[in-house]
């Protein structure tokens, strides 16, 4: 029976090969990267697993020093030389590039994104200037820690309240960026558009599914509630309910205002519009407290400024 030593010595052989021939397989089996899998491998391999591979052996080491392109290498993979049955092939892996491509999308899809800004995906807690806002971004930091730490317990959110362009929304984008990092699914959605959506939604009978798509979200972030026309359906309806599902399940849940809680209570209320529906008011606030804890939100307008 014929053993792998001497199959690679027929390959290598002058007499049986044409010379052209000869001269690349001989280059391609001597390849230092070759001969190294072909002893850690030499057990696992068929006699004549060179013979049979000489092509597969032929194809890696010209694919791998960039002599041919292969579709997988125009994708992001590299050429590795595997056993088969006993016979030698070629599987391709991503290069480092591809596997930080991958990544990247990866850590990218964990953030649903409903009519947010486009800054959003951009932003970073390292890059969020602490100037008057210190106390706000230690607390967002201590939340995305604490979550990553022990991602199925209740950790109460953050309500981030202050005046336009201070930053707030970019601090809650900057938060579930930094959780996708830790593998961590969120789901933001500006609340005035989400509102008017709904409205729609009416005609179309997509209310509950829209509504389920954002209520059972493993971290959901509300951006600028209060900034919506002032519905009694919406209240009751759909933020009471999205409201009452994410306190029942404990769910981590941010907000961001413009307004403080006490200035939500009244918005809720219809005092604005000279309206007095406290009692349904207090109903939402008492959930958003469960929810989330107040933080206000300092500086200058860095929208406009």
């Amino acid at each position: 029976m014929k053993t792998m030593k001497d199959e690679l010595a027929q390959v290598m052989d002058k007499r049986r090969l044409n010379q052209a021939y000869t001269t690349m397989m001989q280059a391609a089996v001597a390849d230092e990267a070759v001969q190294a899998f072909l002893q850690q491998n030499a057990d696992a391999l068929a006699p004549d697993a060179v013979n049979r591979g000489a092509a597969k052996i032929y194809e890696y080491v010209n694919a791998r020093d960039g002599k041919v392109t292969t579709p997988m290498q125009q994708a992001g993979y590299t050429p590795k030389l595997v056993v088969s049955n006993r016979l030698i092939d070629i599987t391709y892996e991503p290069t480092p590039a591809k596997r930080a491509q991958e990544a990247q999308a990866s850590q990218k899809a964990l953030v649903t994104s409903l009519n947010m800004p486009k800054a959003i995906a951009a932003a970073r807690l390292a890059d969020y200037d602490p100037t008057n806002r210190g106390d706000a971004l230690v607390q967002a930091l201590t939340f995305t820690t604490e979550l990553a730490k022990a991602p199925r317990a209740f950790h109460k959110g953050l309500y981030l309240t202050g005046p336009f362009g201070v930053g707030k929304t970019y601090l809650m984008g900057a938060m579930a960026n930094d959780l996708a990092k830790q593998g961590l699914a969120s789901t933001l959605v500006h609340w005035p558009t989400f509102a008017v959506e709904m409205k729609a939604a009416i005609g179309d009978q997509t209310v509950l599914p829209k509504l389920d798509a954002i209520k059972k979200a493993p971290v959901l972030m509300i951006d600028d509630i209060g900034a919506e026309s002032l519905s009694p359906w919406i209240r009751d309806d759909v933020l009471g309910i999205l409201l009452q599902y994410r306190m029942q399940e404990e769910l981590p849940t941010l907000f961001t205002s413009n307004k403080t809680m006490a200035e939500l209570t009244d918005f809720l209320a219809g005092v604005e519009v000279g309206n007095n529906e406290g009692l349904k008011a207090q109903r939402i606030m008492e959930r958003i407290r469960f929810l989330a804890t107040e933080v206000a939100v300092g500086g200058r307008d860095r929208r406009n400024g």
